[in-house]
């Protein structure tokens, strides 16, 4: 069996000036929009990781540990310039998840607010944290063509339509009442 070892020093201190690698070995700013883009990426996952110590249903669990390793595909091909992983495949799973679990609750008839029971609170933080990606791979294509994969960028927008429809759920299998927005007047 060969060592498969990708990191072997976490401290390096070739960061210590306000740059930083990417896998293809060339360097930018630690304020580069890609590397923020890669900061917010890695934030939603961290945020889908807390989301995932709240005792979920299994489907749900199975669904989050898959979506944090397509996160994790995205932020490869962040790292490598040009790399595209995230096909049209993908893409569609994200999009029958949502409907598969969209079946089991009722229409909306009102804008829902955020909160309910705990993990259906957290997975409406998670939806915001995945917004503010899709903005800042936004701002990274907007500032370079072939920065960012179209079907990631579109995945990450599917993601937090279905973290939403997870919160729905979420609320429902704990009889846990949405709080429906009460437009003032």
């Amino acid at each position: 069996m060969t060592d498969k070892t990708r990191i072997n020093r976490v401290i390096t201190r070739t960061g210590d000036k306000g740059e930083t690698g990417l896998a293809d070995g060339s360097r930018v700013s630690k304020s580069h929009p890609r590397i923020i883009a890669l900061g917010e990426l890695d934030e939603l996952n961290g945020t889908l990781g807390v989301l995932r110590t709240h005792g979920l249903d299994e489907d749900m669990e199975t669904l989050l540990a898959e979506l944090q390793q397509r996160l994790f595909d995205i932020g490869g091909e962040l790292a490598i310039p040009g790399r595209i992983v995230i096909d049209d495949h993908d893409l569609v799973e994200v999009e029958s998840q949502a409907d598969t679990l969209n079946a089991e609750l009722p229409p909306l008839k009102e804008f829902v607010l955020p909160g309910g029971h705990p993990a259906a609170a957290w997975c409406h933080h998670c939806r915001t944290v995945a917004r503010r990606v899709e903005r800042q791979l936004v701002i990274l294509h907007n500032d370079d063509d072939d920065a960012v994969n179209p079907v990631s960028l579109a995945l990450v927008n599917r993601l937090s339509d279905l973290l939403f429809v997870m919160a729905r759920l979420i609320n429902q299998r704990n009889e846990h009442p949405e709080t429906l927005w009460a437009p003032k007047g």
